[in-house]
């Protein structure tokens, strides 16, 4: 979002100047589905992964100048804090062995990175939320020295005008406030891009909108924040919180929150684009140079720049994005549902499913958006977030029978959404060597009930069970999770516990 933004201050001719542009992106982009101007299918992937860097003793280290300057490669860039960085995987064109190579890609860069990190005594850490951070890691004064992270920051803050609430009850309750947006750098996700046609979006962006829920519950990891343990995946309710622009009152009266799972089924990409529009004010109004209406009468292809930066600052869960290649415009479905982890093989194993789960949904004669109520859907994602691969969710009956049910998450993918994520990726073209790897570990997950956040917190609550006091466990947990991750194994294998000490002698 905005890489190029500067940091510097709005006057009141600014918000009306900018409004005034994003309507003209808006016709625009009108135009040029209406001319059918997109790139063609072209079946690419892409991926990006939120980390942390830790020291030796599991704590955050904020670091990520230091770290980024002996990486030296584009494709790592800052996140919101100093403790976190993002690294940017090439676009992959589905198919064949791809998910091999993306894995083995990962393993390098990951491994770079950590032995550069370990210059300045850091390391990387890919978890959904990091154990062992303190409210006094989430301050304005950690934010990454970044001048579009403190102008967001900026007005964010001045857009809400009082601070922020964070009351989470899970397993234990967290309420506390925070004079920034800071808490949200403690999410670390990773982000799945799927470029479609305008034609098969909307197919595309419910089908990850439905499946969204099953997404969580097998791949939560992210159970503790600030010490205490809360849902089995915590990210989405601290990621709308600790960037909500609405004050109660506004709360009160509907105002839609900036992070949104949204609240109906589309019928076109213009939907949610035109929807950001109409709900969200704007928080950063800079305004290119660029006449969007005039480039496209000129027979060109106008980059719509407002309009990224303003869908940049809209959190969906499955975000529409509008991008230009080569000259040619395409739209992709972003999919910002699955937290960073445990490992590789796991990040690699949830991409499979979800490309493959998402093809054979949007490809379904008989849609599930037209059998799921949006409103259960949405309800399935808290839900999912709340108990992790021990939710039960709303899904409609198999069958001519009609009307929806209730499931256990792990029945619903073994029995019904495992064998649709094979087929799909059969339609991808891709290996059955690749694919039965992969979804394998999907399966065992679910055979054993195991992930990210069952092993985090089995593991510190036997580490407390050893007489370890809440903060040392927490960071006993980090460690060996950091030790595990290293060593590549899938989590569902993981042994729970920490290692008994080696004998002397």
């Amino acid at each position: 979002m905005g890489e190029k933004v500067v940091a510097g201050s709005f006057d009141l001719s600014d918000r009306q100047r900018y409004r005034d542009k994003l309507q003209q992106c808006l016709t625009g982009l009108e135009r040029l589905l209406a001319q059918q101007r997109f790139d063609r299918p072209k079946n690419l992937m892409g991926l990006e992964i939120e980390l942390n860097l830790v020291g030796a003793d599991g704590l955050p280290k904020m670091l990520n100048a230091e770290v980024l300057e002996r990486i030296a490669s584009r494709d790592f860039q800052t996140e919101l804090a100093m403790f976190n960085l993002e690294v940017n995987i090439a676009p992959h064109r589905l198919g064949d062995r791809v998910f091999d190579r993306l894995a083995e890609e990962l393993r390098i860069a990951l491994a770079y990175a950590d032995r550069k990190a370990a210059e300045v005594d850091s390391g990387i850490a890919m978890i959904g939320i990091l154990p062992t951070l303190d409210r006094d890691d989430l301050v304005s004064s950690n934010l990454s020295d970044v001048d579009r992270y403190t102008l967001l920051n900026d007005q964010i803050v001045a857009a809400r005008g009082e601070d922020f609430t964070l009351d989470i009850e899970g397993v234990e309750h967290l309420r506390c406030t925070s004079r920034s947006i800071t808490p949200e750098a403690a999410c670390t996700s990773v982000q799945l891009h799927l470029q479609v046609t305008p034609g098969r979006f909307a197919d595309v962006w419910n089908a990850a909108q439905a499946v969204a829920a099953v997404q969580v519950a097998l791949g939560a990891n992210s159970p503790f924040l600030f010490g205490r343990e809360l849902w089995r995946e915590s990210r989405p309710p601290l990621f709308q919180q600790s960037t909500d622009t609405r004050p109660p009152e506004l709360k009160a009266q509907g105002v839609r929150p900036r992070t949104w799972f949204g609240e109906r089924w589309i019928t076109s990409a213009y939907d949610l684009f035109e929807e950001n529009l109409r709900y969200f004010p704007a928080l950063l109004p800079i305004c290119d140079e660029e006449d969007p209406l005039a480039v496209l009468d000129a027979g060109g292809t106008p980059r719509l720049a407002e309009l990224v930066l303003h869908n940049g600052t809209v959190y969906r869960w499955n975000r529409p994005v509008y991008d230009v290649a080569d000259g040619v415009p395409h739209l992709r479905v972003e999919n910002r549902v699955l937290p960073a982890g445990p490992t590789v093989t796991d990040v690699v194993a949830n991409a499979a499913f979800y490309y493959g789960v998402v093809r054979a949904l949007a490809e379904d004669t008989r849609p599930v958006w037209n059998r799921l109520p949006f409103e259960a859907a949405a309800a399935n994602f808290d839900t999912a977030c709340r108990y992790g691969i021990d939710a039960r969710l709303e899904w409609p009956r198999r069958g001519r029978l009609g009307g929806t049910t209730t499931v256990d998450a792990v029945s619903l993918v073994r029995d019904e959404l495992l064998p649709l994520a094979e087929a799909g990726l059969d339609a991808w073209g891709i290996e059955p060597a690749d694919r039965d790897l992969y979804l394998g570990v999907i399966d065992e997950r679910c055979r054993r009930r195991a992930n990210g956040a069952t092993w985090q917190a089995a593991t510190f609550h036997r580490a407390q069970e050893k007489g370890l006091s809440r903060e040392a466990a927490l960071a006993a947990t980090t460690r060996r999770y950091c030790e595990l991750m290293r060593k590549g194994d899938p989590v569902h294998s993981w042994p729970v516990g920490l290692p008994e000490p080696a004998p002397l002698g």
